[in-house]
Order: C-alpha cells, then structure tokens, then sequence
C-alpha cells in the first residue's frame, strides 16, 4: 500500500494555471531572469538504452562517488528565490541506497523549504522505491511513447550493448504501466511525457489514450531535436510536427491537462499555418506551452564532479563548479554568453521566452530572434 501523500498545505497546487517550472513566471514577476530552478543529475545509470535518451551519451555501467549531500543543499540554501528542483539522471531510482540516502533527503529539504520537486524516471523497477519517494514528491516525470510492449522492445533497448530479450522487455513494459497505475490510484502526480519524432508522430492519439487510462495528471508532449542517442535520428520537418499536433488536438482528452513544450513554432513566424496553430493553442482548455527552462531559469548541476551546466544535455561545455561557484554565480556568467545572447528574447505580447538551442539549431539557424516580433 502505497505512503499517503504528504500534503504541501502552503503551496498553490498545481495546474495549467500554476507551472513554477515556467520561466515566464519569474521573469514577469522580477523583471528579468534569474534562478529560480535546479536539476540535479544523480546518476549516470540506466537499465534502459532508449534511442530518443537525451543523455544517452553520458550513461555508464560504474560510477564513483556523489559529492556529499551537505555540500549540495549548501549550494540550494544560497538561491534565496529558489522554487524547483528536478532530479534526474540515468535512472535515479536504479540504486535502492542512492533513493534511501539522496533522493529522499533532497526531497525532505524541497518539502521542507516550499519548493516543488520532480524526478524523472522510467518507472520500470519495483514499485518499493518508487512509494519510498511518493509522500514527499510533487511531480513523477516518465516518458511514454508506446502503444505495446513491442514499441517498448524497439525504442527502449536498440541502444544497449548486452542482449535484451523480448520477453524480458515485456516485463519491464508491463511493470511500468503497473507502477504508473498504483502510484496514481495512490495520489501521487505522474506526468507522462511523449516524444514527437518518427515513430509516434502517427500514434499520438492513441498513446495519449493509454496515457489518460493510467491515471496520469498530465500528459506532456515535446518534439524531439538531435542530441546524444537521437543525434542520427530522422528529423520531423515543421510541416510534420505541425501535423501531429494538430491531429493530436482533434483528438485529445480535454480534461486532461495537456502540455507542450520547446516547440518550433513561434509568433514572431511568418509562417502563416505555424500561427493558426499557436492561436488554436492558445484557445484550447487546459492546455498549456511551456518556455523552455534551461537557461532561463535553471541550471543542471552534475553531483559527482559538482560541473554546472545549462542543461543536462548541452554541448555547451561546464560554466562553473559548485565546489568553487555559487548557482546565482554561474547564472550571471551564462547570462553573459555569446551564445545567451542568441536567443535570450522576450515578447510579452506571445509570452514567449525565445527559442532552445536544439530548435534553433535543427530549424532556425539564420534566423535573428533578437529582431523579430510577434505578429498577433
């Protein structure tokens, strides 16, 4: 039987109408962006190998020691408006002992101090560590771009260098949606996040059913952009992904919270079809779009060589260390960045925060943000 669900009494629950992950939040309520959010990578260990891994490259068989928690909630305790934490990895939860003497204590502090928390897991290991973590979790992030157990054999495992039985995967496939179905009757927020890429973009619809049928508070969808395992991996054209949103729309749960992020589409475009669609989404029912965080308003922080960097996934290379840097430090040295400087735009008439530097790169690459505007 799963904890029940510590209550964070104070805080404002979460919905389309409150996303603290949003760094549009924080930049209309100071004026400009800074800090407000960190992700944490606590492990480079993964049972999976999945072809669409944004970290893929990172993922190891061994790894040494984390720094000591104490040095890491000294580096959180420095951001004084801080509001999220994300931990990630890897699987975080593949070490019983890294759940049992990391995760929860970094959730404890989170839960503690007001801040909401989220992790991002596959959801694939016994159901034991997943409950151990519930009553002090906000948000359980997992990826789901399958309609079977066979999708799952595909794209979970073509990446591995040991030989992975169908049947095994099957398991696995079977104890994900198991876990994802007990840790929702149980209250916890999953919220399930699907790819938009050569296998699914015919196949939303029907994932976000099963999504839906889970019990999932939320069903996340993001196009998904060359880096790490995907860097080879066919690319979606906009007219493509432009068209699986649109059919996923005509077909959605509209009680369900449905949200998009680092989309390609912008309304400073002059892409007639691409602002149709941000007007449709702009008028659907709980439905949000999501700015991209990182740069923004977080940064990722790797707990075994304490580097930081814009995201977990950059190729950009480590702005700092937490051994030797404050987070608020390392902020102000990407906010100088030729590369910030790029895409750190900002138009309140969309509510747009810029574009990601995987979309730029993929779609927009003579393209100046800096000068263009919405056209509403």
């Amino acid at each position: 039987m799963i904890n029940k669900i510590i209550p964070p009494h104070t805080l404002t629950p979460l919905s389309p109408e409150y996303d603290p992950w949003d760094p549009i939040r924080s930049l209309q309520r100071y004026g400009k962006h800074i800090l407000t959010s960190v992700e944490l990578t606590v492990t480079n260990l993964c049972n999976m190998r999945c072809e669409h891994c944004a970290v893929g490259e990172s993922l190891t068989l061994t790894e040494g020691p984390r720094i000591p928690l104490a040095v890491v909630l000294k580096r959180l305790d420095e951001i004084e408006q801080l509001e999220t934490i994300s931990i990630t990895g890897g699987e975080p939860s593949y070490h019983e002992k890294t759940v049992r003497e990391y995760i929860v204590p970094l959730l404890k502090y989170a839960r503690d101090r007001g801040i909401r928390s989220q992790i991002n897991s596959n959801l694939t290991l016994d159901l034991g560590r997943y409950e151990l973590i519930a009553p002090y979790l906000d948000v359980m992030h997992i990826s789901f771009n399958y309609l079977s157990a066979d999708d799952f054999f595909k794209v979970g495992f073509v990446r591995t260098d040991r030989t992975v039985s169908r049947a095994t995967a099957e398991k696995l496939y079977e104890r994900m949606v198991e876990n994802t179905i007990a840790l929702s009757k149980g209250g916890l927020f999953v919220s399930a996040e699907s790819m938009i890429n050569y296998r699914t973009h015919d196949k939303l619809p029907a994932i976000h059913r099963l999504i839906a049928e889970m019990g999932c508070r939320r069903h996340e969808v993001h196009p998904m952009y060359p880096s790490a395992f995907a860097a080879n991996l066919p690319v979606l054209s906009l007219a493509e992904t432009r068209s699986a949103i649109s059919n996923l729309l005509d077909q959605r749960n509209k009680q369900l919270w449905m949200l998009l992020g680092t989309l390609p589409f912008y309304a400073c475009g002059t892409n007639e079809e691409d602002r149709k669609l941000l007007a449709r989404l702009r008028s659907e029912p709980n439905l949000t779009v999501r700015n991209d965080p990182d740069g923004r308003n977080r940064l990722n922080v790797n707990t075994f060589t304490g580097d930081v960097y814009v995201t977990d996934f950059s190729d950009v290379p480590p702005l700092g260390n937490i051994h030797r840097d404050t987070l608020s430090s390392v902020f102000a040295r990407w906010e100088e960045h030729p590369l910030n400087r790029t895409v750190n735009c900002h138009c309140p008439a969309a509510g747009c925060c810029g574009p990601n530097l995987l979309v730029v790169d993929s779609y927009y690459k003579d393209v100046n943000f800096m000068e263009r505007k919405a056209i509403l």
